[in-house]
């Protein structure tokens, strides 16, 4: 199992449009994959649904992990994008 802690950094925390970049991106691996609110909830990071009801703001801590046959490259594509502000910044 793959696993990093990231923050996010998009002014407008982890609405729609990057949660569905993420999932989006997180569908193209077969890992199981999820994003943690450290201290909080857990959601599948191939869903958009269950990454909105985490209510991640701007400067929230998650812990991203992946666990399957291509855990490292998911864990290292998905934290480049969390990194980037999903192309919002």
């Amino acid at each position: 199992m793959q696993t990093r802690v990231l923050t996010i950094i998009n002014v407008e925390g982890l609405h729609l449009r990057p949660a569905q970049v993420l999932a989006n991106a997180a569908g193209q691996f077969t890992a199981d994959i999820y994003v943690e609110v450290v201290g909080g909830g857990e959601a599948n990071a191939k869903s958009v649904l269950g990454i909105i009801a985490l209510g991640l703001e701007k400067g929230a801590e998650v812990k991203l992990s992946a666990d399957g046959e291509d855990e490292e490259q998911a864990v290292a594509k998905l934290a480049e994008l969390f990194e980037q502000g999903f192309g919002e910044q």
